[in-house]
């Protein structure tokens, strides 16, 4: 089962005592920070948590599975995240 944002929210209002709305706000500010971020192609790194990158794709020949025709797909970015080796250290449990 996944967390989802409002869930994310409750356990923000909780640990911290902030309304529902409160919690909401700064979880939406936070993710609106990290996007962008991330658009203006910048890294985001959270000490103990992971860094967020941007990584450049270059254009390259694909195949289009339906009818098996060669097309190009084109230049783009794309979001990474790598955890920290803290939290995959916490993950497997060492």
């Amino acid at each position: 089962m996944s967390l989802t944002k409002t869930e994310i929210a409750t356990r923000i209002q909780d640990y911290l005592g902030y309304s529902q709305k409160e919690a909401a706000e700064a979880l939406e500010t936070l993710l609106e920070i990290i996007k962008q971020t991330l658009e203006n192609g910048e890294d985001v790194l959270i000490s103990g948590f992971g860094k967020f990158c941007v990584k450049e794709k270059k254009k390259r020949k694909g195949r289009n599975p339906a009818t098996h025709s060669e097309i190009v797909l084109p230049e783009r970015r794309v979001a990474t995240f790598r955890c920290s080796r803290k939290l995959r250290d916490r993950v497997n449990g060492d």
